[in-house]
């Protein structure tokens, strides 16, 4: 009677844990992990714009020095951040992350804006490559990040249902900080940095 209780328990333990969330939580674990690299690399590749775009904007607007250095400095916090895969489960971690990318995107912003100033940086044409460039690439990091907001919002309610969240618990699954914004329209719309016609 012994020999068949325990040849028996590791089969119900495993018929329990597989109904218990336990599965669930690693696939969705892994699903927001994929979405955050997605987010991560978007967000790299505007990073790289970056140089080229000052170095552009510099030839027909030195004396800009504030907008520049801003832009600079801002590029510089955020590839000096320690992004490690702990970030997703760090709010106060996450957040700064937010911030200093929520910087480059407002130096961004001016810079462009500075641009509007000066038709002849506007007319030249790396500048308008690299104006479509970070265009797009601000289009894929708001893509990037609705996938990584959707990816958590699925782990989270799976962490704080019942039963799963008994599961949660047992396992130390917390829930994941998300995005957010001060205006919850900027999660669809890109910053603009679209000029419009040329003069």
């Amino acid at each position: 009677m012994r020999n068949i209780f325990i040849k028996w328990v590791p089969l119900l333990l495993v018929l329990s844990l597989s109904g218990c969330g336990y599965n669930t939580f690693q696939t969705l674990d892994e699903e927001t992990k994929a979405s955050w690299s997605e987010v991560l690399n978007q967000y790299q590749r505007r990073a790289d714009l970056v140089p080229n775009l000052v170095e552009t904007v510099k030839g027909y607007a030195a004396h800009e020095k504030e907008v520049l250095t801003e832009v600079a400095d801002a590029r510089s916090r955020v590839g000096s951040m320690q992004v490690t895969p702990e970030v997703l489960n760090d709010p106060e971690a996450f957040a700064k992350f937010q911030a200093a990318q929520g910087q480059l995107t407002s130096a961004l912003s001016r810079l462009m804006a500075v641009a509007e100033n000066y038709p002849n940086l506007k007319a030249d044409q790396g500048f308008r490559d690299l104006q479509a460039q970070l265009e797009g690439t601000e289009n894929r990091v708001t893509v990037a990040r609705n996938r990584y907001i959707e990816s958590v919002k699925a782990y989270n309610i799976a962490v704080r249902s019942f039963p799963n969240n008994l599961t949660a618990m047992m396992f130390d699954y917390d829930p994941k900080p998300s995005f957010t914004v001060e205006n919850e329209k900027a999660i669809s719309s890109p910053p603009k940095v679209d000029f419009g016609g040329s003069n």
